[in-house]
């Protein structure tokens, strides 16, 4: 935390906000450094990552019930519904390719190369709307994101629920990868930014689980109209895809900017009349108000590279910034390259475990998507206290473990054969197969689903962040990219020994996450400056403060590292 001078505090004060006297250095009341001789007074000690944030958060209160707060439930539902837009495809193709009425119109089959470029041209148009998308969002703002994002997924939708030839489906695909890029950059950025830092995690968290919000309807909607006798089967949930979208262009009317974007926007009485409404239950000299407004400044700049859209270089050529781009990289490509591409084709992966008609295969998707989100939402309910390092070692070791029994059962359904009927002669192996496959996207949705939204937004800082975002999005996409490709070529070449790939890959993930792994739970988005700062982070964001804590739970006190 560095202090600042008298220009600062007027600044302050020309807000309403007035420096608490006899703290010179701050502008919020500092914590008393100690010998921790307060724990003689029937305290205990406690150890937490950032003491001046604890001691704020304890202070601050924030009553989770109050009109304030619901409209940030609301605001963050925004972007949330950003996320069930992309999810929504998640589920959608692997259904839709499996309907025979899609099938009679396209011919494309259910593996090879037509459907491999059907399904990864939506990731190619996210990957060319990645770099606009931050411009967009930097330049005009989150909200204004967002709402450009919807409107290009509606376009998209429009041209690929009237095709009848593959080309134009092919188009419309790529034109709805654009319009996600565009949502996808502006909505996590929106949703960090916008949450008081104790709620960071879940608040960012259950933005993510947006996939769920989207993927579960998709394959239940798809499982209903599997049984219209008519095109409208594949029609009807491919203009579902635009409800999330026409919800949240609506919705943006009546949300609050982003503080952060209102702070680089040289707009900072607007972004104080934010923190004070929503953080600091209307008291302009909150502590927690006052501590988010100092490392604001200090961390934002006016002329900062969000004003260059061509400007990437602090990522890449600085200590700090490769520190950061490492964060998103592994996020980014571990969480599309674990193994959870598969499910893109499920039912196919479903066929060969013995489930072999089409209502059945679409059944099990459902039953896929609603496991895969009750392991998300549990994790997001425990972001906010779980270390994300821990949870990324050992959750991505799990996955390689559950992927292992899969294709091992698996390879002993192949060597049992099948019977006259088409049917497994060891049901027990295609059983075991499934379960272990629906337990591998439980894990992996604990694991990933969360921290792939708090993990890049986190790492990345005001001025970087919607660049870093992009970059993110570019990543993630070209990882889909080749799953979307690659899949339906490697499971109709090889079929269940795909798998293998992910399992030598996950063992791979977890020896990188371990040892490069920066931990931000418990810490300021702009505290995490210092920790990237240092010459190895990660050892830097396992440090931790010791606090005394009284038994109203006030912080007394931090004590002093040398004592």
């Amino acid at each position: 935390m560095s202090s600042h001078g008298s220009t600062d505090e007027k600044t302050a004060v020309s807000h309403g906000i007035e420096p608490t006297p006899g703290t010179p250095e701050h502008h919020y009341p500092a914590v008393a450094v100690g010998k921790g001789d307060a724990i003689k007074e029937g305290a205990k000690q406690k150890a937490v990552h950032n003491a001046e944030l604890y001691a704020a958060i304890k202070e601050a209160n924030i009553n989770p019930k109050s009109k304030e707060s619901f409209h940030l439930y609301f605001s963050i539902f925004v972007a949330f519904c950003c996320a069930c837009a992309n999810g929504y495809d998640g589920s959608l193709m692997t259904a839709i390719i499996a309907m025979p009425h899609f099938q009679k119109v396209f011919n494309t089959g259910d593996t090879g190369t037509q459907v491999s470029i059907i399904f990864s041209l939506y990731t190619v148009g996210a990957m060319i709307g990645a770099p606009f998308a931050a411009v967009l969002s930097d330049r005009y703002g989150r909200k204004k994101g967002m709402f450009c994002g919807g409107g290009v997924i509606i376009l998209g939708m429009i041209i690929i629920a009237t095709s009848m030839t593959v080309p134009q489906f092919v188009v419309g695909r790529f034109v709805l990868g654009v319009g996600i890029a565009i949502m996808t950059v502006a909505a996590p950025a929106y949703s960090i930014e916008i949450a008081p830092p104790h709620w960071r995690g879940r608040c960012t968290g259950f933005y993510n689980c947006g996939w769920f919000g989207g993927s579960i309807p998709a394959a239940i909607v798809t499982f209903g109209c599997n049984y219209i006798d008519n095109n409208y089967s594949w029609r009807i949930p491919l203009i579902g895809q635009a409800v999330a979208c026409v919800f949240v262009m609506g919705a943006v009317f009546f949300i609050p900017e982003s503080p952060r974007f209102l702070m680089a926007n040289d707009r900072e009485a607007e972004a104080i009349e934010f923190l004070v409404k929503y953080h600091g239950n209307g008291d302009r000299n909150s502590r927690l108000v006052l501590l988010e407004l100092e490392e604001m400044r200090e961390g934002i700049k006016l002329d900062g590279i969000d004003k260059t859209w061509w400007d990437y270089r602090p990522l890449l050529l600085t200590h700090s910034g490769r520190w950061r781009m490492a964060q998103v990289l592994m996020i980014s490509i571990f969480g599309q390259f674990s193994g959870n591409g598969l499910g893109y084709f499920n039912t196919v992966i479903f066929a060969g475990l013995g489930v072999d008609t089409v209502p059945q295969q679409l059944g099990f998707n459902v039953l896929n998507s609603v496991l895969s989100a009750i392991g998300a939402l549990t994790a997001v309910s425990l972001t906010d206290r779980m270390p994300r390092r821990k949870v990324l070692v050992f959750g991505t070791f799990l996955c390689a473990v559950t992927l292992a029994i899969n294709s091992g059962l698996s390879a002993g359904l192949e060597q049992s054969g099948i019977n006259a009927e088409k049917k497994p002669n060891n049901m027990s192996y295609a059983q075991g197969g499934l379960a272990w496959y629906f337990l591998f996207n439980i894990v992996f949705s604990f694991t990933y689903t969360p921290l792939q939204g708090v993990i890049p937004t986190e790492a990345l800082e005001t001025t970087t962040r919607a660049k870093g975002l992009a970059m993110s999005g570019f990543i993630v996409n070209a990882m889909g990219f080749i799953n979307q490709f690659a899949g339906p070529i490697a499971l109709g070449n090889i079929g269940y020994k795909y798998i293998y790939v992910f399992v030598g890959w996950d063992l791979v993930e977890t020896a990188l996450w371990y040892f490069f792994c920066v931990e931000s739970q418990g810490r300021t988005l702009e505290q995490l400056e210092w920790v990237y700062q240092q010459k190895y982070p990660v050892k830097a964001s396992l440090k931790v403060d010791k606090v005394i804590i009284a038994d109203d739970g006030k912080v007394l006190e931090k004590v002093a590292e040398d004592l």
